[in-house]
């Protein structure tokens, strides 16, 4: 993955047209599935893909957290907001941090950006390589073929006196990629407004092929259905 490429323009933006979203509540589901089933004895854990850090807002006080993101100005935000949390920026399919982890999390789908099944299981195998022996990884996958809807047009809004964000696309496919162009207008008290696209491309992976690269490195693996967000699901591993 290109460091500048993701959220090249929109990170700044990012809270707010996400702000719809219930991270707390999405913390405390990823804290019951931690209690449910990890073996380790130790608390540390590793978000990959973190953001600006809204998870580890409300995960930093049971767990000594890392954070990494593949973009800086993603973490310029995270470290804003926790300045108490390690923030390293690396890329998910080589980084190496030189410690284990008893929970790693990989969520909101970032784990589409890898693209390939080659790239998907160079992570996964870093994945467990960063996990101690009962351990538990928790994925958010991405859309499969079969979910993903081809053509559907798609809008995301944000409205406050001062600023009012609207991202709009139509979604696309290119063989195993979904491609999003996400299109934004953005109207700010005082200066106008403005209109920049970023492009977002993630691999759809199979649920069942899925699984089955993370018993290869050594994963005991289940796919859960009501996950976090619709449709998509939770991936679960514990290291054996």
């Amino acid at each position: 993955m290109k460091k500048q490429l993701l959220y090249k323009n929109s990170a700044k933006y990012y809270d707010l047209i996400y702000s719809f979203k219930d991270y707390r509540e999405e913390a405390l589901k990823v804290k019951k599935l931690i209690g449910r089933f990890k073996k380790s004895s130790r608390n540390e854990l590793l978000e990959v893909a973190c953001g600006t850090g809204k998870h580890l807002e409300h995960l930093k006080k049971e767990f000594k957290c890392v954070g990494v993101d593949i973009n800086d100005g993603m973490l310029k935000m995270a470290r804003q907001r926790l300045k108490n949390i390690d923030f390293r920026q690396a890329d998910m399919i080589n980084m190496e941090l030189g410690k284990q982890f008893d929970i790693i999390t990989c969520l909101f789908s970032s784990i589409g950006y890898v693209k390939t099944y080659e790239n998907l299981q160079r992570t996964l195998k870093n994945f467990a390589r960063h996990l101690r022996r009962g351990g538990v990884v928790i994925i958010e996958p991405w859309f499969t073929k079969k979910t993903y809807k081809v053509g559907a047009p798609h809008m995301t809004t944000y409205d406050a006196p001062d600023i009012k964000i609207a991202r709009l696309n139509v979604s696309s496919a290119d063989g195993n990629l979904s491609v999003m162009d996400m299109h934004y207008l953005v109207a700010e008290k005082g200066k106008g407004v403005i209109h920049f696209s970023d492009r977002h491309e993630l691999g759809m992976f199979e649920i069942d092929r899925t699984l089955e690269l993370m018993k290869q490195e050594g994963l005991d693996s289940k796919y859960f259905k009501n996950g976090l967000m619709k449709e998509r699901g939770l991936l679960i591993g514990v290291k054996q």
